[in-house]
């Protein structure tokens, strides 16, 4: 059984990443995406049955690194890397915040509420902590839905789709 109490998780002891999709006409000439927030916190509460009770984490909105891109027509370089972190601080997180605070635990789902910027909305996720401390987390976030427009290019012909995956992998 997992022992009771808060446990911490960090990029020391833990992965966050965020994994984007592209779209449009031109989608053939972007990159899917695979980001890592390499500075945040999170806290996990486990009640005295072994299960979830509560969670919360906060992230750097400017600490998203390109881990891997696939597809489009040439590899990413790291000049093309630097590019999309620039954008990403400039054009679509704006350097704002970032958080989440769970309000309900239901076995492997987590309501809470997620703050981007100024914007705080619900968003559910679900969590899974196994027998040997293994920690896995998923959410599906749609950007617009905090008041954020994807990014696009070629005029609109190359975009990323407004839904992004949020994963968190870790152990106790």
């Amino acid at each position: 059984m997992i022992e009771p109490g808060t446990h911490r998780f960090g990029p020391d002891n833990a992965t966050l990443s965020v994994q984007t999709r592209r779209g449009g006409a031109a989608a053939k000439a972007g990159h899917d995406l695979l980001l890592h927030v390499t500075a945040w916190e999170g806290t996990l509460a486990i009640g005295e049955d072994g299960a979830p009770a509560a969670a919360e984490l906060t992230a750097d909105a400017t600490s998203l690194r390109v881990q891997r891109g696939t597809g489009g027509m040439k590899a990413l370089d790291d000049g093309d890397k630097a590019n999309i972190h620039q954008t990403i601080d400039d054009e679509v997180l704006k350097r704002r915040d970032i958080g989440f605070r769970s309000t309900a635990v239901d076995g492997s789902r987590l309501e809470g509420e997620l703050t981007l910027g100024s914007t705080t909305r619900p968003l559910a996720l679900e969590l899974t902590v196994g027998d040997d401390g293994t920690v896995r987390g998923h959410a599906t976030v749609k950007q617009s839905d905090w008041g954020m427009k994807p990014y696009s290019a070629l005029f609109g012909t190359l975009k990323v789709l407004d839904e992004v995956e949020v994963s968190l992998e870790g152990h106790l």
